[in-house]
């Protein structure tokens, strides 16, 4: 009798192997939250990557007067490099997951409003916090405040080499 191992390299049971790779890129929607955001996810967007999508603001606006029966809805856009806005909803049904990044110490509760979007579309949402040279540990701790409720995976990530590093991980 084969082993499993011997058996496996006949040229039989070559035929039943996937020859595909591994791994597929995911899409990925990376949110900067604050202006200081803005410009890391500026610069990380410059390098090579698979299907991650860079957006650089987020703004909002209400219906203020909704049809009879139906309550005030909240619209929400976000602008990529290219200065585009973009229904937040749509963007976020095509990712496979979505990360946010935040300056510490910058107000980050918009995330409330990307987390809602993520949960009509069952995706993950991945928060990383950026210290900058003069953050405090109560600038860190206020950010992650925001953003502990809300996401999956909160990460401090010290430096743009940790967040590009981060997102080849995640197969963006």
């Amino acid at each position: 009798m084969l082993s499993e191992s011997e058996r496996m390299t006949t040229a039989h049971e070559a035929g039943f192997r996937i020859k595909d790779p591994n791994s597929k890129p995911r899409a990925v929607a990376v949110i900067a939250i604050d202006k200081a955001s803005a410009a890391i996810v500026d610069q990380i967007s410059k390098e090579k990557w698979h299907g991650a999508h860079f957006f650089t603001s987020l703004s909002f606006s209400t219906d203020k007067s909704p049809a009879e029966g139906e309550s005030q809805a909240m619209k929400a856009w976000l602008n990529d490099l290219a200065g585009r806005a973009l229904n937040l909803v749509a963007e976020v049904e095509k990712s496979d997951f979505v990360v946010v990044i935040t300056a510490a110490g910058e107000d980050a509760r918009a995330v409330s409003v990307i987390s809602d979007a993520c949960a009509m579309f069952h995706k993950s949402l991945l928060g990383l916090v950026i210290p900058q040279d003069n953050t405090s540990e109560a600038d860190i701790d206020h950010s992650l405040g925001h953003l502990r409720p809300h996401t999956r995976m909160l990460v401090v990530a010290h430096g743009i080499d940790y967040i590009e590093v981060m997102l080849t991980a995640l197969r963006a």
